[in-house]
């Protein structure tokens, strides 16, 4: 394909598996899907539907049924997207179904058994078999990626402590388009290695059983494979192509009724349901065409599928199918939306020379930590020619470079054991010698081991510098060299016979849908009548088929009012249940926290435009914007902390100020005599009352312990 933009549709294939021993054992005998292998139709008959009522056709690109191979599959419509993420093309891989329709099955399979591996396996195996068929001036660095999407949260499946810390965040860049900041990237050297990297994240994926599935997901996975090739270009500088696949498990659509979730597994499917159907109106708007906005940010899934859908991907949809009578609404929701995907246009083209491109940065660390050793070798080569008296003239016939460098450090060692073994003489002719003074042993003995000190700790730091090489030169993949054990000469001629007749297939397919329409375009030009009663049947015969079209036509209307009719029920559904809990949540609000609590909480509320959700702002701002701290409220001036008024209290009377006027076991004992003190002649004017009073002349007694 060229490298300017032009547009190429998406690819959609349909898998539909057998029926399990349940559903045999609990349905009607028989399928509600068939499937024309030649044709590449899907034919859904509608069970509760009278027999007279015509059947649902659909066409795509390829379809499987449950007798199909994985092999076929990927050979067929997975092989091509693998080699244009190779040439430097986006590319996308996604099942797409209900749940318990083998998604999972179809992107895994069975990593033990060569005949049932899936989609990501065999692209495992098909990458790094290209890397060691491609030539020698070709140089790769393969990463690997693994995240899930839970709960509307992002989690680094390869971080260890993914469960406890805070989801990731999702960014946009003009060059790279959407991608996840902090993800964790791991270089991948062989087969082996990348499959680990799988195996590790699987571990730590979110799966629980459901009534329709023992093994559900219950989170959407993307595996993430950056393919960076460096080759000399016509004008003999190194250009790059990085080619990105993304490898997408994603969860099953799923109703409570016949999955019988509770608790967390029911917020689980309201979630994956919710994402779900983001992911449906993105389908729609971009296969309508004449929608001005598509909705890629409702939900965190169609972000990171942005350029997968309507943007710089070649993308390939796997649907899955469940062939029982009793999934007939889902399988007719998944073949719409399927039907609907194969409109939608993509614009992919090479990515070359990237700038965030992690080759270039690794080639060049490689050549600085070269010339740094060739330098250092280079004033130890010339050290021993100076000890030992010998002129060096430099070779024009270079050898190769493995061996010349591995010549280098032989000499290099060789150098550092002669340089020691001279410094020990010269120490045991200092020590020998009787007409030196101490002081001028020492001092000599104390330059040789000074000398000595300095020739070790150069050595360390080459075979420092020499292991950081080898390190950094290691990440990399050279084409044409042993990464993994060759096939032999036979078995690749048998994958690329293999890869002949799977695009040979696909081509018959094409071009027999092609004649299937141009017949029923063209019939009506061939047709020529001998007589009336001939005319007469042949258009009775057209009308049938024009009636039964119509026929389809309204049933199609009625299903698809049906279905948003369903669809709004259980949008209905989710808001009043969503209103409950928000009621719910402000019954709390309002009696259990203070209105001033309440206005904190309002006053650091923001919205952030790139997550699309309300966050908290710190409570201690950044040191670039402020570098003081907010003031602390007038009522609590002088305390460490806000306190309450029964603390105050309690804090102004002393110890045990709850029992101090109670408990007259703690009380001190009164021992001084009352004190007496008579009114003065004030006083007894102002309270004439207290003339009288008994009390007058006798005084007022004031007791200490009160």
């Amino acid at each position: 394909m060229s490298k300017n933009k032009s547009s190429e549709s998406v690819k959609v294939v349909v898998r539909c598996r057998p029926l399990s021993r349940k559903e045999e054992s609990n349905g009607p005998a028989g399928g509600i899907v068939q499937m024309d292998l030649r044709l590449g139709q899907v034919i859904l008959r509608n069970p509760r539907a009278p027999p007279s009522e015509p059947q649902k056709t659909f066409t795509f690109d390829a379809v499987y049924d449950s007798s199909s191979k994985q092999r076929d599959l990927y050979d067929e419509s997975v092989r091509p997207l693998i080699d244009s993420v190779l040439a430097g093309f986006n590319g996308t891989i996604f099942a797409y179904g209900q749940t318990g329709t083998g998604k999972t099955y179809t992107m895994q399979g069975l990593w033990l058994d060569p005949e049932k591996q899936g989609v990501i396996p065999n692209a495992f195996d098909h990458i790094f078999t290209h890397i060691s068929r491609s030539q020698s001036d070709k140089q790769y660095l393969v990463r690997a990626s693994y995240l899930e999407i839970y709960l509307e949260e992002i989690r680094d499946l390869l971080d260890p402590n993914h469960g406890n810390t805070r989801g990731l965040e999702l960014r946009e860049s003009p060059e790279t388009g959407v991608y996840v900041q902090d993800l964790t990237s791991c270089v991948c050297k062989s087969i082996k290695e990348i499959e680990e990297v799988m195996n590790v994240g699987n571990q730590a994926r979110a799966v629980g059983a459901t009534d329709m599935n023992e093994h559900s997901s219950r989170s959407h996975a993307l595996f993430l494979i950056t393919v960076e090739c460096s080759q000399p270009g016509p004008d003999g500088r190194k250009h790059i192509r990085v080619g990105r696949l993304n490898l997408v498990d994603l969860a099953g659509s799923e109703r409570q009724a016949k999955t019988g979730v509770q608790g967390d597994r029911l917020k689980e499917a309201a979630k994956i349901n919710l994402s779900l159907s983001a992911l449906g109106n993105v389908i729609s708007a971009l296969a309508d065409g004449r929608s001005s906005h598509v909705p890629y940010r409702d939900s965190k899934l169609t972000r990171l599928l942005q350029d997968s859908l309507g943007g710089n991907a070649k993308t390939v949809m796997v649907a899955t199918l469940g062939p029982a009578p009793q999934h007939y609404d889902e399988t007719l929701t998944t073949l719409r939306y399927a039907n609907r995907a194969k409109n939608i246009q993509n614009q992919p083209r090479v990515n070359e020379d990237p700038k965030d491109a992690l080759l270039r940065e690794f080639q060049k660390e490689i050549a600085r930590l070269r010339a740094q050793l060739n330098h250092r070798r280079f004033r130890s080569k010339q050290k021993k020619e100076q000890v030992d008296g010998e002129a060096w003239e430099r070779d024009g016939d270079e050898e190769e470079e493995e061996v010349e460098e591995e010549e280098v450090e032989k000499e290099a060692e060789e150098f550092v054991k002669l340089e020691e073994q001279r410094l020990e003489k010269e120490n045991e002719a200092i020590r020998e010698d009787q007409f030196l003074l101490a002081e001028e042993k020492q001092k000599l003995l104390g330059e040789n081991e000074k000398m000595m000190g300095d020739l070790r700790k150069r050595q360390e730091a080459t075979e420092q510098l020499t292991a950081r090489y080898k390190a950094m030169e290691s990440k990399l993949l050279v084409g044409g060299k042993n990464i993994i054990d060759h096939t032999n000469e036979q078995q690749k001629m048998l994958e690329m016979k293999r890869q002949e007749i799977a695009e040979q297939t696909r081509r018959e397919r094409e071009m027999q849908q092609q004649m299937l329409i141009q017949d029923e375009e063209a019939v009506e030009l061939r047709e020529t009548f001998t007589s009336l009663q001939q005319e007469v049947e042949a258009k009775t015969k057209k009308l049938k088929k024009l009636y039964a079209k119509l026929q389809c036509t309204k049933a199609e209307i009625k299903d698809v009012n049906d279905e948003h009719v369903r669809s709004r029920q259980e949008l209905e559904q989710t808001q009043n249940e969503l209103t409950r809990e928000l009621k719910f949540k402000y019954l709390i609000i309002e009696n259990f926290i203070p209105p001033e609590e309440k206005n904190k909480i309002m006053n650091r509320l923001m919205f952030d435009p790139d997550e699309d959700e309300w966050k908290f702002k710190p409570l201690v701002p950044d040191e670039s914007k402020s570098s003081q701290m907010k003031k602390r409220p007038a009522s609590a001036v002088g305390y460490k902390r806000p306190i309450s008024q029964y603390a105050r209290v309690a804090l102004s009377m002393g110890t045990r100020s709850r029992y101090r006027a109670e408990n007259i076991m703690l009380l001190e004992l009164d021992m001084t005599p009352p004190n007496t003190s008579a009114l003065t002649d004030g006083e007894q004017n102002q309270s004439p009352t207290l003339n009288n009073s008994p009390t007058n002349n006798k005084g007022i007694c004031k007791s200490r312990s009160w």
